[in-house]
């Protein structure tokens, strides 16, 4: 690797970490932030509100994708991502210094929501501006490698943010934390746009785009070109269903449903929980270039789609020794308990609620809700309609749900019947962050790695496959949208829908037919719709080629 291929890969790598700590900032912080933007309604109105604000910088990543997509095909990669991360920088630094509702009444939480907005435009045009950059300076036969460091800034950003978080936290204390040194780690995003827009500004265009406008065949509408013409927006959809909807059900079910379902389902204080997960996410972290290099080696597909098989096949099993191992008592429970909800069918919704927004107030709706809070298995028994709706924990007397005590009277029921109360000395608690010789946590962290790793496996060679299946002309836009559409929706839709699947049933390991069907459609789209793409040559303005072709041609 040169010393001009070290700085490409640094200067991006970098600027990305720096993008997705401001991103991350906002999800960290948005119980506080919905108390000082939001403070003019109650507390569950404005954690809704909260939440929404930060949904919507996931929601419109795809339209990032696109207005960015656009710009970087048409005017460079240098310079559009450049943008990127100067609006990423400002919306941040701003929220830091925005007044609050207490100050400016609704106009704070009205700006708010349209930084936020901004926020995720810029992540949208950012990644495949990074990735596209990085891939169009390698080699043939090491972009698998070279673009692996971008796949590393999204866990990096994270980490970021949660140190400066940490570290503020405790240097100021927690009250005047929650007074005002909460504004510095988002201050603190000036220092690191500065560091970001010095180097960025030292790079040069990437070869393949500056030999495509030397040419002059690059394209005069890249939207249209990539998604209007079927033979360009076949790829793109095979894209996102062939590979970049599974690998986002895979990294968000490896980083962040395992998070859920280790505090809301096993009731693992969080403290324990981030730091299981956190140590996972160091010892798998070397994956995502071990596998971007391999994938030069044999490929793309094997890796990614082997990856999402992998998950696929073991996702149950390995949820279940997590379950065994995090709460022994909990596990036994589901096993010796019976518990039966006794409804009309016609009262009972299913309650997908991605934005928090929604509310289910029949009687069905309520006891489901509440037993799959309390990770409570039950299952449905349908009654003729207009029938109440009871619960009937073991042996003991039915509850009404339309009860005013009935949440009381469920969680006592179910504790008295053998569930473990919120105290339960047998689930996991680690006293420190090395705290990991015990047997149970070292297994905790065993399990949660290998899932790590799946997530590298998928992640680590996604940017060479999605960069290498356009061309140069409409590369940065084609690449970019099915890449936010797939983890902007198919991921971040994770959560809510597998709790919704979970209060469906009454099982709380169901929401995992979610990620496992959407990795195994898209094993199944991958092989047999998505061409295999790591010799490829990439300069190739409208047709693809390998090397070896590619000389044969000339010598034609």
């Amino acid at each position: 690797m040169s010393k001009e291929e070290r700085k490409v890969i640094l200067a991006s790598s970098l600027g990305t970490v720096f993008e997705w700590y401001d991103f991350y900032l906002y999800g960290s912080l948005a119980v506080i932030i919905g108390a000082k933007f939001f403070s003019q309604f109650d507390e569950t109105t404005r954690n809704i509100f909260a939440l929404l604000a930060f949904a919507a910088g996931f929601l419109v990543r795809p339209f990032g994708a696109l207005v960015f997509g656009r710009l970087g095909d048409l005017v460079g990669r240098k310079y559009t991502f450049l943008v990127t991360i100067l609006i990423m920088g400002a919306s941040t630094f701003i929220v830091g210094i925005l007044p609050t509702s207490d100050s400016i009444g609704l106009v704070a939480p009205v700006i708010l929501i349209i930084l936020r907005c901004l926020q995720g435009l810029a992540l949208g045009g950012e990644y495949g501006g990074a990735a596209t950059y990085v891939a169009e300076h390698a080699p043939n036969g090491r972009r698998g490698f070279y673009t692996s460091f971008i796949q590393v800034t999204a866990t990096a950003g994270l980490f970021l943010s949660l140190i400066v978080i940490l570290g503020v936290r405790s240097t100021l204390g927690e009250a005047a934390f929650l007074d005002w040194g909460w504004r510095i780690p988002f201050l603190v995003s000036i220092v690191l746009l500065g560091i970001s827009v010095w180097i960025r500004l030292q790079m040069n265009e990437s070869p393949a785009f500056q030999k495509m406008k030397s040419e002059g065949t690059g394209s005069k509408a890249p939207i249209s070109e990539a998604f209007g013409q079927w033979r360009n927006a076949k790829i793109a959809l095979f894209a996102l269903l062939g590979l970049v909807a599974g690998q986002a059900v895979v990294w968000y079910t490896g980083q962040f449903y395992t998070l859920f379902f280790l505090g809301s389902v096993l009731k693992v204080d969080g403290f324990t929980s981030n730091i299981l997960i956190a140590w996972a996410l160091l010892l798998g972290t070397g994956g995502f270039v071990l596998f971007g290099w391999l994938s030069d080696k044999i490929g793309r597909k094997p890796i990614i789609l082997g990856g999402c098989l992998l998950a696929a096949l073991t996702y149950f099993p390995l949820f279940k020794l997590l379950s065994a191992e995090a709460n022994p008592a909990l596990t036994a429970a589901h096993e010796r308990i019976s518990v039966v909800v006794q409804a009309d069918p016609a009262t009972c919704s299913f309650q997908f609620n991605p934005t928090g927004t929604s509310k289910f107030t029949q009687p069905c709706d309520i006891a489901k809700a509440n037993l799959a809070r309390l990770s409570v298995n039950y299952r449905v028994e349908p009654m003729p309609a207009g029938s109440p709706t009871m619960v009937k924990v073991a042996d003991r007397q039915p509850l009404a749900a339309s009860s005013p005590t009935f949440v009381a009277d469920l969680g006592a029921a179910v504790t008295a019947a053998g569930y473990p109360a919120a105290s339960n000395p047998t689930v996991v608690k680690m006293a420190h962050p090395f705290d990991f010789f015990r047997e149970q946590p070292a297994m905790l962290i065993l399990v949660l790695t290998i899932m790590v790793i799946y997530v590298t496996m998928v992640y680590g060679p996604i940017a060479a496959a999605l960069v290498e299946l356009f061309p140069t002309r409409i590369r940065y836009t084609s690449m970019s949208l099915p890449y936010h559409i797939g983890n902007g929706w198919f991921g971040g839709l994770l959560p809510a829908t597998s709790f919704a699947m979970i209060a469906q049933t009454g099982d709380v390991y169901f929401g995992l037919w979610y990620p496992v069907v959407i990795a195994l459609a898209t094993v199944v789209i991958g092989a047999f719709m998505v061409p295999e793409t790591k010799d490829r040559d990439i300069f190739a303005a409208d047709t693809f080629e390998t090397p070896q072709s590619a000389a044969a041609k000339a010598k034609i």
